[in-house]
């Protein structure tokens, strides 16, 4: 699965010249359905070239704009390696695609600029967490939704404890017995025990390699990160973390004995909780300070607030569009009932620049904002 960053949703932003592709569609991982992955695929790659000759583009250009998605075409290893959905952003100058951890409703959008409404719930703050997965054979890093979990490449790290130290004193330091039955029907090693303290500054050094691959990977992320490995392995790679939202909690045990599916179950119920407080503490912190100045559910006032990062943390309803035009050399916002050329989805904007400032976003059903509004906004100044 590919990890999609704040930086690539800036990246994905910046203006592109001419118009935009954007496609959304939901795939299947395994099975014989793969193959509708990319039967519906090429049908949506279809109904993105009628709309750009319908927007008045030469056939020949439209060809060649959409030449890398006609060779994604053409990948079967790529389509047969799905997560839940995939998104897809074509223009004259940009490609890039993203398998995620939840499906979406087939979409194509063709305008001037990538619609990304859609992976808003990836970047709210209940959208996801992570499960740093460790073991003596294995280091895994998976990304959980609330009902979905993928795993995420690592690069440029070893890829077990093993291979990391490098020396074959290590399984001769740590004494074994033999665990419970795994889903495979065998037995696994739980390691522990004598020799730790011999081990503990490499183990630690190693755990600094991965919290060094780590911050680059989510250096701009706000999502929980849970610990799965046995118990004495924990304390030490606290010592090495550095991301800001370790969960203190861990999933205790081998985790080679356990699937992806239960190790997010397990982790589900250590972090569900905390996205609820979350939740509940910033609403009521929005009407806490309604009526102060420092909070607003005027679109005219949050929209500019927004662009110039005064939002500290945003309410927004997925499923309420307002639509307009935001004028940023006036400040000014424009609001139609109906969308009329040239629109945006407003609300969509104030996210989109919220999330790029370091704001918190939740993307919630319209009774889950504060006095049941289509938007609600905290300034920081």
């Amino acid at each position: 699965m590919n990890l999609l960053t704040r930086e690539d949703l800036k990246l994905l932003l910046k203006r592109s010249k001419g118009l935009c592709v954007s496609i959304y569609i939901s795939t299947y991982r395994t099975g014989k359905e793969t193959r509708q992955n990319l039967i519906r695929f090429k049908n949506l790659i279809k109904e993105a070239e009628n709309h750009l000759q319908a927007a008045g583009i030469h056939a020949s250009e439209v060809q060649k704009m959409l030449e890398p998605g006609q060779k994604l075409l053409q990948d079967e290893l790529f389509w047969s390696n799905q997560s839940d959905g995939l998104a897809v952003f074509i223009s004259s100058d940009t490609f890039r695609h993203y398998r995620l951890p939840f499906g979406f409703e087939e979409l194509v959008v063709v305008t001037d600029r990538f619609h990304i409404k859609p992976l808003l719930p990836l970047f709210s703050q209940e959208g996801r967490f992570y499960i740093l997965v460790v073991s003596q054979n294995a280091i895994r890093l998976l990304l959980g939704t609330h009902y979905s979990v993928s795993e995420v490449a690592l690069e440029n790290l070893p890829k077990s404890l093993a291979e990391a130290l490098k020396y074959d004193t290590f399984k001769k330091q740590l004494q074994s017995f033999t665990g419970g039955p795994s889903r495979t029907g065998k037995r696994g090693a739980i390691f522990y025990g004598a020799g730790i303290e011999d081990n503990k500054e490499h183990i630690h050094q190693y755990f600094q390699q991965i919290d060094k691959g780590l911050h680059d990977l989510l250096k701009e992320e706000r999502a929980p990160l849970v610990f799965a490995g046995v118990e004495y392995l924990f304390p030490i790679y606290k010592e090495a973390n550095t991301y800001p939202h370790l969960i203190d909690k861990e999933i205790p045990g081998n985790p080679d004995l356990l699937s992806a599916k239960e190790l997010h179950d397990k982790v589900w119920t250590i972090v569900q909780p905390i996205f609820l407080k979350s939740q509940n503490d910033a609403a009521a912190q929005y009407k806490e300070l309604a009526g102060t100045g420092q909070a607003s559910d005027d679109i005219k006032l949050i929209i500019p607030a927004a662009y110039q990062g005064r939002v500290e943390l945003l309410f927004v309803s997925l499923d309420i569009q307002q639509w307009g035009k935001f004028d940023s050399s006036q400040n000014k916002v424009h609001l139609h009932p109906k969308a009329e050329p040239d629109d945006e989805d407003l609300s969509d904007l104030a996210a989109i620049h919220t999330l790029l400032n370091q704001g918190a976003v939740y993307a919630v059903k319209p009774e889950k904002i504060p006095n049941n509004l289509p938007i609600a906004a905290i300034f920081r100044y």
